[in-house]
């Protein structure tokens, strides 16, 4: 059944879209950040490992809350590794050793995120007149800009 909350269904569906591309970006940072908990080496492993796992704990929250916010809307999350990669902003990936090379490929990848949302968000709010998602994308926005703030400041 259809949701009956003052949506239109074709703009629903736009959102969804731009919802499952968030999706994507969130699922392949976590996945990017997992990655440097894992390989992260050097004088500073001890805090950055528990750091990036603290981030990364984070970004699973967020992307279970993107792909909800789909399905709240009426649409599907696209949770396959094919749609992912597909679907993604950030690009391939770099598995560049060394600890502030991995900083600054994390931050690099929430800025990305950061810019993009900013963009959804004005469509959605202007467009779309979705109040809603609206502000969901403005707390992801500011999610991902204080998790950048933490990466900068280890730079």
């Amino acid at each position: 059944m259809k949701p009956n909350i003052g949506i239109a269904e074709e703009h629903s569906a736009e959102i969804c879209k731009m919802l499952n591309v968030l999706l994507a970006d969130e699922f392949s940072l976590y996945a990017r950040t997992r990655n440097a908990h894992w390989n992260v080496t050097g004088p500073a492993f001890s805090v950055l490992h528990k750091f990036f796992e603290d981030q990364y704990t984070q970004l699973a929250e967020m992307l279970d809350n993107v792909a909800e916010r789909a399905r709240m809307l009426g649409g599907i999350a696209e949770g396959t590794l094919d749609a992912v990669t597909t679907a993604t902003r950030l690009g391939a990936p770099k598995n560049e050793p060394g600890a502030m090379k991995m900083v600054l490929g994390l931050l690099n990848d929430h800025e990305t995120i950061i810019r993009a949302v900013r963009e959804d968000l004005s469509k959605v709010d202007g467009e779309y007149k979705d109040a809603g998602t609206a502000d969901f994308l403005t707390g992801i926005m500011e999610a991902h800009e204080k998790m950048a703030w933490m990466l900068r400041a280890h730079l």
